[in-house]
């Protein structure tokens, strides 16, 4: 995966996602007849400007892509003529000036909303609930699961793909849940099994949590012929190509498929060779597998799926799609589920229980960004409803300088009956000024962490 590819990824998924932010301010605001100045995307030097509308707003497209802004028509920012007092943001009523600050965290999450009901109503094809035999001493052992179990529903709650019983775990991990699972068997069999996760460290959540626990996707054994290729990736700029099939790697035998993820995983950043069939002939092919951190274990990936044969994809694949209602209804759901999962997330990071280094910054997120692009548009969809889903939940914070503090300061201004002094406000935006530098080191000191620690 290039520099550039990676980097134009990111810079689009921030561009969108501060429009989708920043129109929530605009649209606010105009519905409540306030004058707009400026609408911003980026900050610093403007690159591009434009006048468009009645009141001549300003649309610019600054040099800082991190961020962006709505500048509006303001008393305490400059002097307002008279005739134009009534649009000025600061004579607004408390509450209007409470519906166009939370406009924008709004509009991420409706926009989070519109993705994932968009995914529910095309569908696409995902892994079956079925479980591979739990590794020896795993959380899953102890619960009696066994390889070939398929999930039918956690808590009461049906279970119909691999994320959804992935997310459901992740949530009983975190609130310490003994979760009820009932299964059928290889012979349809009916049973329930109970994993107590009341002892699973918080630490760890999100560290592969279902690995660690002992559930493993079952997969049937494949053989080592490539089915697809991602573009862009390691295995197509070394000419791997769609129905090859590898018969050697690095040295050893590879009888399956497995055999050649590990392979691949045991060879980051380092040439391995190929030995290929394709079309009766016999190709060496050398491939430099991509390195990525993993439980802090750097192993390699190529960028390469199987060959699923239609038997096996009807035993391990499902694809599922919803009306337009039902979609909108579940997209919603899920909207909150990983609002409020965040939150608690945040809440166990402030008491100790959860440790930072879960905290991602910008190279983080644009290496998510690139690795989502290169999967498909339905991935880099998922991707950017997730991170609006996180902007709209920091922005919700109540940090000065943040949507949140504003809201805060507007909380007092109703309780006590008249604004917050502009000595509090000074001083809130020192404090929250400082937090959030103190976060973006946490957040720049584990994206340094991943990428040259492991």
């Amino acid at each position: 995966m290039s520099i550039l590819h990676t980097a134009l990824s990111f810079i689009v998924a921030l561009g969108v996602l501060i429009v989708v932010h920043e129109y929530g301010h605009y649209l606010a605001a105009r519905l409540c007849n306030v004058k707009v100045l400026t609408f911003s995307v980026g900050f610093g030097r403007a690159l591009v400007t434009r006048r468009f509308g009645r009141d001549g707003t300003e649309w610019t497209l600054a040099a800082i892509p991190f961020g962006g802004y709505v500048k509006m028509l303001d008393e305490r920012e400059a002097p307002v003529d008279p005739k134009e007092l009534h649009r000025a943001f600061n004579r607004q009523s408390v509450w209007r000036r409470c519906v166009i600050v939370v406009a924008g965290p709004v509009f991420n999450f409706l926009f989070a909303i519109a993705l994932y009901a968009g995914l529910y109503m095309h569908g696409m094809p995902e892994a079956r609930p079925v479980l591979a035999q739990p590794a020896a001493g795993t959380l899953a052992q102890a619960a009696d699961f066994a390889a070939g179990d398929a999930v039918r529903s956690i808590e009461g709650e049906p279970i119909a793909t691999w994320q959804d019983l992935r997310w459901r775990v992740l949530q009983g991990a975190l609130q310490k849940e003994a979760l009820r699972f009932e299964v059928a068997g290889k012979r349809g069999d009916i049973s329930m099994h109970v994993l107590d996760l009341r002892g699973y460290p918080s630490e760890e959540v999100e560290s592969d949590t279902l690995e660690r626990i002992g559930l493993r996707l079952f997969r049937p054994p494949l053989d080592p012929v490539i089915g697809r290729v991602v573009a862009g990736g390691p295995a197509e700029r070394a000419g791997l190509r769609t129905d090859d099939r590898v018969s050697r790697a690095g040295g050893g035998a590879v009888p399956t498929w497995e055999a050649l993820v590990q392979a691949v995983r045991a060879h980051p950043g380092t040439v391995l060779q190929l030995a290929v069939e394709r079309d009766g002939a016999r190709l060496r092919i050398d491939v430099l597998p991509d390195g990525v951190n993993e439980n802090g274990v750097r192993v390699g990936r190529i960028g390469a799926a199987p060959r699923i044969p239609a038997a096996d994809s009807e035993r391990i694949l499902v694809s599922v799609s919803y009306g337009p209602l039902e979609s909108i209804a579940k997209a919603a759901a899920k909207t909150w589920d990983i609002s409020v999962f965040s939150l608690k997330m945040l809440g166990k990071m402030l008491v100790g229980e959860v440790s930072w280094k879960h905290l991602s910054g910008p190279v983080t997120i644009a290496d998510y960004a690139g690795q989502s692009a290169q999967m498909g548009w339905l991935a880099y969809a998922t991707f950017l409803a997730l991170i609006s889903i996180s902007l709209g939940v920091l922005n919700l914070l109540p940090i000065p300088l943040l949507d949140g503090g504003h809201l805060m300061y507007y909380s007092v201004e109703i309780i006590k009956g008249s604004p917050v002094s502009e000595r509090a406000m000074d001083l809130g935006q020192r404090v929250g000024l400082a937090l959030l530098l103190l976060v973006m080191a946490f957040a720049f000191y584990n994206d340094i962490n991943r990428l040259f620690s492991g």
